[in-house]
């Protein structure tokens, strides 16, 4: 990764119009993103956004980056830290694969049913809801061999699988693993506010089921800095390198996190459903943004434009930018970042 001169980053002014788009006299997020049909703005994706320079400081934001929001899957590498700390021994793909939203390819399906069987259990002991493979490739292909959505399909199992496995190692309740006072859950709350250095505002149920602890943007990168720097060995520092040496398992073969993290060596990536996503590069520096309206389709425009902000300079910018729309099969523009 070569560090070139950055891109400006958006001066206080200019992040103040931003907020103020549309006329609007009371505090809006910011557009981060446009969509573009033939020429013409059909549509924006308002945010917010939080860069951190290496030292941790904010070095520049965009939008409302100190209210709590819920990280949704970003929250992952935490939790996966939880089951190491509950004396669970994981390492390598098994390792990726806890802090995983899998596609649902048939190599992380395998690794799951493996997992489940080293430890003694079975697939019906999660308790993740019934679903398709999160890939929509992968998805057509289950259903094309007449396959039924399943438990062990859905995204989190690879980590409803290391909770449980945790918790047999330690005697603890199975068929209790998810509630919040369970003891598994209050290790994974203990890690969160201890790497975001921030208190849980609000607590809310995940779409797995699993508890959903909310951070402000800022205390999210924070805590994606917090395992890159982390000791080597420590819990932390085992999850980050197990996710950066097997990225294809933290997501997959299709997917922006797993490009990012072959492309640009010890960088952290993560996203999370409603259109969140954290990041943390090898040097310190960390990024965290959420698309108020939960597009998805945002993820990657957004992402790459930081990055370059970031003095970030890779050829995957551009594959994670290209975020075509199309009209009668052919390609009649974009989303693109706004900022």
């Amino acid at each position: 990764m070569s560090s070139p001169t950055p891109i400006s980053a958006p001066t206080p002014e200019a992040r103040a119009a931003a907020g103020a788009a549309a006329g609007l006299s009371s505090p809006v997020s910011p557009v981060l993103a446009e969509v573009v049909r033939s020429g013409f703005v059909e549509g924006r994706h308002r945010g917010s956004l939080v860069v951190l320079a290496a030292d941790g400081s904010v070095e520049w934001s965009l939008g409302e980056v100190t209210a709590p929001v819920f990280p949704r899957s970003t929250n992952k590498p935490m939790q996966a830290a939880a089951v190491l700390r509950a004396g669970l021994d994981l390492s390598g793909e098994r390792l990726a694969l806890a802090a995983a939203s899998h596609s649902g390819e048939p190599f992380h399906l395998d690794l799951v049913r493996t997992m489940l069987a080293e430890h003694g259990l079975t697939a019906g002991q999660l308790q993740t809801p019934a679903d398709l493979p999160l890939d929509p490739e992968e998805a057509e292909a289950y259903l094309a061999a007449g396959r039924v959505r399943d438990r062990l399909t859905m995204n989190c199992s690879g980590k409803h699988t290391a909770m449980l496995a945790a918790c047999a190692r330690n005697g603890w309740p199975l068929g209790s693993y998810l509630d919040q006072a369970h003891p598994l859950q209050q290790l994974v709350a203990e890690g969160v506010r201890a790497a975001s250095g921030e208190d849980v505002a609000h607590i809310g149920t995940d779409g797995c089921g699993a508890p959903l602890l909310s951070l402000s943007l800022t205390g999210l990168a924070r805590a994606f800095r917090s395992f890159v720097l982390a000791e080597p060995g420590s819990p932390e520092r085992r999850v980050a390198d197990a996710m950066r040496a097997h990225p294809e398992y933290v997501a997959g073969t299709r997917r922006p996190d797993t490009w990012l993290m072959q492309a640009l060596p010890g960088t952290l990536a993560k996203m999370g459903a409603e259109a969140v996503q954290a990041l943390a590069l090898p040097d310190g520096r960390a990024l965290a943004f959420k698309i108020d309206d939960g597009a998805g389709r945002t993820l990657g425009p957004v992402l790459a434009r930081t990055l370059r902000l970031m003095g970030v300079d890779a050829g995957v910018l551009s594959r994670l930018e290209d975020a075509p729309l199309w009209g009668g099969g052919v390609r009649v523009g974009e989303i693109r970042a706004a900022f």
